[in-house]
């Protein structure tokens, strides 16, 4: 009798399963982080809700718990933009560092993974201003690494490989990797001697508040997206938080361990911004929280999702202050509008 195929070819088979969709949090013990039912209602007055477009509903229905694709990094470009054509890397500005990434670490690409999925995404926020106004960069953030890489020179594609070989590939590759050639493997694992390379790279510890606004792909993230970029500016500003819009200024001549935060203001910072396509437009608005490592909950106890990127769907203006108060503030996730989330170990969390 034949062998099947599962048992002759079971890395084949493996490569269906990532390794961050083997490790989920179990569902059959409470989550490892508090939870709220439901967003309290709101204390004060807030923008309404937009209506969508004939035929493009939000769906009501559907379990939005785990309706999350895995990553092991966001790499969040810095556009200066809120939106882009429905595939970002088909934009033809000339300066595509999505459609860079994305030849490298997408299926195909030298550097993919299905063990390690990077995911790229374009952001409204705007690039660091360069050392030498001559000089055209881009910036990008890397979460839930928490770093903001300023100055990627868009002369050549050596500050992408930089990116990519000292900061995005694996330190460690999955088991599953232990067939490869020792310089396949070399070529799949990170060096770390590549982000001297990269001047001015920082440590993130302001909040960070991502709205699909992606319009040119769906309608629905399109109309949502500015309307709570604009409704989660208001309510953490009435939070004594100093809302971020202008490019972030680095000073190369400062220490590295210098960290983007607002250290010295007394006050907490937060950036809020529009992203592109991240999965799910049926259950607009989509948001993701990033609450920086170290971070504190009110009263200055220790934030317990600090460190997590949490994912909500089917959001409002009206559900905006309770996201602030609850998630940002205290550090518990709003179960019904949860979708999962990613921690510190990019472990895939779910309830």
């Amino acid at each position: 009798m034949p062998i099947p195929l599962a048992f002759r070819c079971p890395i084949r088979l493996a490569r269906h399963a990532p390794l961050w969709a083997t490790r989920p949090y179990t569902t059959r013990q409470p989550p490892p982080f508090p939870t709220v039912s439901s967003c309290p209602s709101p204390t004060c007055a807030c923008a309404s809700t937009p209506p969508m477009p004939e035929g493009l509903d939000i769906d009501y229905k559907s379990d939005l718990n785990g309706a999350i694709a895995g990553y092991a990094e966001h790499v969040l470009v810095c556009t200066g933009r809120g939106d882009w054509t429905s595939r970002i890397e088909d934009e033809c500005d000339g300066d595509n560092l999505a459609a860079d990434l994305k030849e490298l670490f997408g299926r195909g690409g030298r550097y993919s993974d299905p063990f390690h999925n990077i995911s790229v995404l374009n952001s409204s926020f705007p690039s660091s201003i360069p050392p030498r106004s001559e000089l055209h960069s881009t910036s990008a953030y890397l979460l839930p690494s928490f770093k903001y890489i300023p100055f990627l020179p868009r002369i050549s594609f050596d500050s992408v490989e930089a990116l990519a070989k000292g900061f995005l590939l694996p330190r460690k590759l999955h088991s599953a990797h232990d067939g490869l050639s020792p310089i396949h493997r070399d070529r799949l694992t990170r060096k770390e001697a590549y982000q001297g390379l990269l001047p001015g790279v920082r440590d993130v510890n302001e909040v960070l508040v991502l709205i699909c606004g992606h319009g040119g792909r769906d309608a629905r993230c399109g109309i949502m997206g500015p309307v709570l970029r604009d409704e989660f500016e208001e309510k953490l500003a009435q939070r004594d938080f100093d809302i971020a819009t202008a490019p972030v200024e680095v000073n190369l001549a400062m220490n590295d361990t210098q960290r983007l935060g607002g250290e010295g203001s007394g006050k907490k910072v937060a950036r809020v911004g529009l992203i592109s396509h991240v999965g799910g437009h049926k259950f607009a608005g989509n948001v993701i929280v990033y609450v920086p490592p170290g971070y504190e909950a009110r009263g200055g106890r220790p934030h317990p999702l600090a460190g997590c990127g949490i994912w909500y769907g089917r959001v409002e203006p009206k559900y905006v202050e309770g996201l602030v108060d609850e998630t940002v503030l205290m550090g518990n996730v709003v179960r019904d509008m949860f979708r999962g989330g990613i921690d510190a170990s990019r472990r895939i969390m779910r309830i």
